[in-house]
């Protein structure tokens, strides 16, 4: 699972990215499209759990859960035209699993912006129009042919004609299809087109220094807006988060004190992909390894147990569970299992955030 990380030029994207990957990249010029190839990236995903854990089971490692992230090159008005070489960049948009999208929020006049006025909510409306207008582009390029094919009697055809054709007509309405509920099997159908209007978004506010709590008139219209779009924002000051990435521990802890921050905001960035990326995490912990795993919510025991290898899902038997809450009221998992507080849990079992499993199995 990964996340594209989208916005006009200068609106602080790739400072954002450099900071959350702890990429050591020149600074590029500041103008438009310097950004030719998406740049890629794994971030960490914090989560004191896996602390909680070690008090009680000592490892040699912690590993925590991890996502891709991909720095996409600004998108500008036209793009789904081209304009600014804009069908190269949509077409790594279609790849990602979810759209990161960082939204300026401050003034500088150094900091030259595309349309000449900082204007967060045209923002968002100008890589919405842009995206819709690309998925239109797609939708009635595959419907022709959709309904030559269903004409024949092809049922799948049919199928896909129908999904494109509600699509089509969501977007007429000027409606983003994430918020269009397509029955699963229509979904399915359409699936491979990478329609990104229809892809889960996060709303990042890039704030000034002075307004890291995301207090300033732009930023409520932004949270409004992306309150009625059902999508989550989190405000993050990018040249400070820079700043902070490139100090040392005890350094960077200092510099967080100093401005009323209790850890970094990237930190709220990663966990908030994350859930926009409909992931949680369950555990296993061991004298090896405490380790998190990020597997999609609603996820099944067996389909929990691929996420390590193919072959656990394949010959999945059973998963011994229990919970955070149920080691630090024991101590340890022997006194867990005396307690009787160790579930066995079969193929059915819907995994819960949290768990910490023992997966058995045989191949």
């Amino acid at each position: 699972m990964e996340a594209g990380i989208v916005g006009l030029p200068n609106v602080g994207k790739s400072t954002l990215f450099n900071a959350l990957t702890a990429s050591q990249a020149a600074q590029s010029a500041n103008y438009p499209f310097c950004t030719i190839e998406p740049n890629e990236g794994i971030v960490s995903v914090p989560d004191d759990r896996l602390t909680r854990i070690t008090k009680y089971i000592v490892p040699k490692k912690i590993i925590p859960a991890a996502l891709k992230l991909v720095d996409i090159a600004g998108i500008v008005k036209g793009a789904s035209e081209g304009q600014g070489l804009g069908n190269k960049f949509l077409s790594h948009i279609r790849q990602v699993d979810a759209i990161v999208q960082v939204v300026r929020c401050f003034d500088d006049p150094d900091v030259i912006h595309v349309d000449g006025k900082v204007d967060p909510i045209a923002d968002m409306e100008t890589i919405e129009i842009e995206l819709m207008l690309a998925d239109i582009e797609v939708l009635q390029g595959s419907l022709a042919k959709a309904e030559r094919t269903a004409r024949s009697g092809d049922k799948d055809a049919k199928l896909r004609a129908v999904a494109i054709q509600k699509c089509l007509d969501h977007l007429a309405k000027d409606s983003p299809l994430r918020t269009l509920n397509l029955p699963e099997l229509e979904q399915i159908s359409i699936s491979s087109f990478g329609l990104m209007t229809a892809k889960p978004i996060l709303f990042v506010a890039n704030v000034d220094e002075n307004d890291l709590e995301g207090k300033s008139e732009l930023v409520q219209k932004v949270r409004a807006k992306a309150t009625a779009a059902g999508a989550d924002v989190v405000c993050v000051c990018a040249k400070l988060e820079a700043e902070i990435a490139e100090l040392d521990e005890p350094d960077r802890t200092e510099m967080l004190q100093s401005v009323g921050l209790a850890e970094p905001a990237l930190n709220q960035i990663a966990r908030a992909t994350y859930h926009t990326l409909g992931l949680q995490s369950y555990f296993t912990a061991g004298e090896k390894e405490v380790r998190a795993w990020p597997v999609p919510i609603g996820a099944t025991g067996p389909q929990a147990a691929g996420v390590i290898h193919s072959d656990f899902e394949r010959g999945f038997i059973r998963v011994e569970v229990y919970s955070l809450e149920d080691l630090e009221t024991h101590g340890s998992e022997k006194e867990i299992r005396q307690a009787g507080k160790l579930r066995v849990e079969g193929k059915q079992y819907v995994m819960q955030d949290g768990d910490i499993c023992h997966f058995l199995f045989n191949v």
